[in-house]
């Protein structure tokens, strides 16, 4: 072949190699820099979706887990926005109210008391307020034979974040004795108003069993309940509980006093181990049933129904006198002399 000619041929190749290789060199090249342009733009689209979570939607780290939330009644989006923000609900009041409107339910949250177990973001929160979903679920409480209201405020107080337990005394003081002790159940947002019509509301259910042994005991209401909770303190069983009633509405009707250390204990807090001389003598003190004949002016816990009902069902066998040894068991007796023996044979003193 003439030079020319070769040399025509091989440049023509070279023509066609580089026609045919390029737009694959080119594509490849657009592939790889379309990869890291598409790489960055995730990586700047992931950032930015990041960092308007974590500022906008995630849950503060102060969220009120565990702590009851009011919406208002009436209140709009924007106020409860405000208001969720001032509380640590949500990071931003503006946020609360774009998650209402892309809901679909704007204007309409839900009044009441919200509580959240665990932190939620502004959506489900969100979701939550404008659903009524308010998380509330009742608490089990038991209210012990014999508690006081003391030891009731205290018992309410540790769960109940609307319950105030200087209120719950002031008011159920003069209601000593006519709270039942049972278990009960109450939303985390109840108050001590609440508390104290269940608690009496139980009362009044239970003293109807008993409203015909009351009218035939002779006694009234106000002395059953005050008896009641004096057996409560001192008897362990059903039939020591009548056996002591017996002995106690005997002295008041020969006119003895009735002697009862379980009274010094809702006076002045005291146990029978800690009571002085003086202690006794003092007649300023209207629980003191050894200074001051009769019942205490008051009941000195809430009794039981077993012992509402020994009070009115009292067996009485002309004992004065009775004490429990370290047992438990209880011992009557007719004579103060028959009284030391006993005391001396199972107490040692």
């Amino acid at each position: 072949m003439h030079p020319i000619l070769h040399k025509l041929k091989e440049y023509s190749y070279r023509v066609f190699e580089w026609l045919y290789s390029e737009p694959q060199r080119l594509a490849l090249e657009w592939r790889e820099h379309s990869n890291r342009r598409s790489m960055l733009m995730i990586l700047i689209g992931g950032g930015t979706a990041l960092v308007v979570y974590m500022y906008t939607i995630a849950p503060p780290q102060q969220f009120p887990v565990g702590e009851l939330v009011n919406v208002p009644e009436g209140a709009t989006a924007a106020q409860v926005g405000d208001l969720l923000q001032a509380q640590g609900v949500v990071q931003h009041a503006y946020a609360f109210r774009t998650a209402v409107i892309l809901l679909g339910r704007d204007r309409g949250v839900r009044a009441g008391d919200y509580l959240f177990k665990e932190p939620r973001d502004v959506l489900s929160v969100a979701r939550a307020i404008t659903t009524g979903a308010y998380g509330l679920e009742p608490i089990r409480f038991r209210v012990p034979e014999g508690a006081t209201t003391k030891e009731m405020a205290k018992l309410f107080a540790s769960q109940l974040q609307r319950f105030d337990a200087d209120r719950f005394i002031d008011k159920a003081r003069p209601q000593e004795g006519y709270l039942f002790p049972d278990t009960y159940f109450f939303l985390p947002n109840a108050n001590e108003d609440t508390v104290i019509e269940a608690l009496r509301q139980n009362f009044d259910s239970n003293i109807e069993k008993l409203v015909g042994d009351v009218t035939k005991s002779g006694h009234s209401l106000k002395d059953i309940v005050i008896m009641a909770s004096i057996l409560e303190k001192e008897g362990f069983t059903m039939q020591d509980r009548q056996m002591i009633a017996g002995v106690l509405w005997r002295r008041i009707k020969i006119g003895m006093a009735l002697q009862v250390d379980a009274a010094f204990l809702y006076s002045l807090g005291y146990t029978t181990f800690d009571l002085t001389k003086k202690d006794l003598a003092n007649k300023k003190d209207p629980y003191n049933t050894y200074a001051n004949k009769g019942l205490p002016p008051t009941p000195i816990d809430s009794p039981s129904f077993s012992s509402l009902k020994a009070a009115v069902n009292p067996i009485d066998k002309g004992y004065l006198f009775y004490l429990a040894d370290h047992n438990h068991v209880t011992h009557f007796s007719k004579t103060y002399e028959e009284h030391l023996r006993l005391k001396a044979l199972y107490l040692g003193t």
